[in-house]
């Protein structure tokens, strides 16, 4: 039963994109485009598989970088939207500016990051923490405010501290906007850690990418985005199944 609804969510999507690779390949064929502007999926393939060794160590270090940056990112989300909960002057005072931090380009603000921390890790962790947070911070205070006020009165007539109503109730009630957040945060870090490698790294599919734009090597380039586009799907699979094994239980639906 349940293997027969999983497929019948992943054929469409499948077939799809069998249809659109079959087009693009007859299209490269037909109008006989030359590879370094537009490579047919064929050509990107035996590219992937004559690059595996490479690509592999690049591809290492980017989702080390990834998974650390999420990870950092996530918590200071959470942080910062368990304060502003809490404490409603802050959240008067910070949430706009939190807001407007958002309008300032990331790809403008690396560079003064690697001024300001070196080349190291440090401003790249940055990079991604600052991609990752936001999301988090805006869907965890937006699932705090959508606590069941009648269980939220009940609770504290009964007599329960503010770590009991935190931890039983309100949390519980978040979960469901915390993980929809933590879906984009998954994918945006992907986006975070290509472009901190973009400014300065030495290896990383970032990097990867970089030094085949400057050779034209546009079949290269397209197995980047390939593994780009299989690590977002992945980091956004694992948050889905993770958000199952969490939310098997929504108080809201009671």
């Amino acid at each position: 039963m349940n293997i027969r609804r999983i497929w019948s969510n992943v054929w469409p999507p499948l077939l799809a994109v069998i249809l659109f690779l079959f087009i693009w390949q007859i299209a490269t064929s037909l109008f006989q485009i030359d590879k370094w502007m537009l490579p047919s999926p064929t050509d990107i393939s035996r590219e992937a598989a004559a690059e595996g060794a490479g690509l592999w160590t690049h591809t290492q270090a980017t989702l080390k970088l990834m998974l650390l940056g999420f990870s950092i990112g996530t918590a200071v989300g959470l942080l910062v939207a368990f304060t502003l909960h809490y404490i409603p002057f802050l959240r008067k005072a910070l949430y706009p500016l939190i807001i407007l931090s958002q309008n300032v380009p990331i790809i403008a603000l690396a560079p003064l990051l690697m001024i300001w921390f070196g080349f190291g890790i440090l401003p790249k962790i940055i990079v991604i923490t600052l991609v990752c947070f936001f999301p988090i911070a805006v869907a965890a205070m937006d699932g705090l405010s959508r606590t069941d006020h009648v269980m939220l009165d009940y609770m504290r007539m009964a007599g329960a501290s503010k770590w009991d109503i935190f931890i039983k109730l309100e949390v519980p009630y978040a979960l469901p906007a915390i993980m929809s957040g933590a879906k984009i945060a998954a994918t945006y870090s992907v986006m975070g850690a290509i472009i901190a490698e973009w400014i300065g790294a030495s290896k990383g599919i970032g990097y990867y990418m970089m030094l085949q734009k400057s050779s034209f090597r546009t079949d290269r380039i397209f197995v980047a985005i390939a593994i780009i586009v299989t690590i977002s799907l992945a980091m956004f699979l694992l948050i889905s199944l993770l958000e199952k094994w969490l939310i098997r239980y929504h108080p809201s639906e009671r």
